[in-house]
């Protein structure tokens, strides 16, 4: 894939491999004690034995997780990426660093004893989704695996939240960034992730993060405010802070300038990933330096395409069509 010379962007997340298998009935689910719509944290036991039950010559393999799905994105737009993370020396390791490197992300994946993060996607007849997620390898990355090269060469680090849980490895990789020079960016990701880290999470943005992406439930999870005083918290200090609304689009702040944008004309199918698309083409719009309202645009763009499929990824022959449509909100 042809990449233009825009600044680059490293992706630092769990990296997992989706499982999506339909289900035939709901019946699996009441046998493994999956609630129906949950995402469920399974053991390396539990996760082969729903894998054996459910999987079919049928079922789908794609890689995941959150900011890897950000990174793919990007990629696809033609962007530069780069993703960190950690996997198995197994078949599903295999797969996602060959996807990755397909798409052309530049990969830093450290490798583990255990398997490769997975998530077992088991959708049910009426579509419902029901997750049951193994992080393996992905939960083993250490703070002693990072170093200040790695960060080297990128304009931008995006943190996914949900690795927040790691003090240590989260401190280590934004001192290491910011030594290299790089900008960081964060996903709040859940608001529950934020409750559990708040403290954590308020020092590392105030010391260290440029950019916060959140939904109003992890802004007001963060700042205890509505989305529009939440908004102006988080840009104190200069920072570019996005809180997204929901079907009332998303507001965008950085210093007195601020940006709200609409969402596009959409029939959601799935909303699986649409925040992970926001950001893949709100970096876009970032490393191309246009506005932070066409930044916000380009992001409503993409995360609007992506919830009329079912999961986190846009199929590769819809990528020339939105790149189209960017071209007419860049003018």
């Amino acid at each position: 894939m042809t990449k233009d010379n825009s600044p680059a962007v490293l992706g630092l997340g769990n990296a997992l491999v989706d499982v999506i298998s339909v289900l035939e009935s709901d019946a699996v689910l009441e046998q493994f004690g999956l609630p129906r719509g949950s995402m469920t944290l399974v053991d390396a036991v539990k996760s082969k034995v729903i894998y054996d039950a459910t999987f079919s010559d049928k079922s789908e393999l794609a890689t995941g997780g959150s900011v890897a799905n950000s990174m793919r994105a990007l990629a696809n737009l033609g962007g530069n990426a780069g993703y960190m993370g950690k996997i198995g020396r197994d078949e599903l390791g295999d797969l996602f660093r060959n996807d990755f490197e397909k798409r052309g992300v530049k990969t830093h994946l450290f490798e583990s004893e255990s398997a490769t993060g997975r998530v077992m996607g088991l959708v049910s007849p009426d579509s419902e989704r029901t997750m049951a997620t193994y992080l393996g390898a992905a939960a083993e990355m250490l703070p002693e695996e990072v170093s200040e090269d790695l960060f080297r060469g990128y304009e931008y680090v995006y943190i996914e939240g949900y690795l927040v849980f790691n003090h240590a490895l989260i401190k280590a990789c934004a001192v290491a960034a910011s030594r290299a020079g790089a900008k960081i960016a964060i996903d709040l990701s859940s608001f529950n992730v934020v409750e559990a880290n708040l403290d954590f999470l308020k020092t590392l943005i105030n010391d260290y993060v440029d950019i916060v992406f959140a939904n109003e439930e992890e802004a007001k999870s963060y700042t205890g405010l509505d989305p529009e005083a939440a908004l102006h918290e988080i840009a104190k200090g200069n920072k570019i802070a996005v809180v997204k609304v929901g079907k009332d689009g998303s507001m965008i702040k950085q210093g007195n300038a601020v940006a709200r944008v609409g969402v596009i004309p959409a029939k959601a199918l799935d909303t699986t990933g649409a925040g992970d698309a926001y950001a893949a083409g709100f970096f876009y719009g970032l490393t191309k330096g246009y506005t932070l309202e066409v930044c916000g645009k380009i992001a409503a763009l993409v995360s609007g395409k992506v919830v009329e499929v079912m999961g986190p990824n846009l199929a590769d022959e819809q990528w020339p069509e939105v790149k189209a449509e960017i071209e007419k909100i860049v003018g």
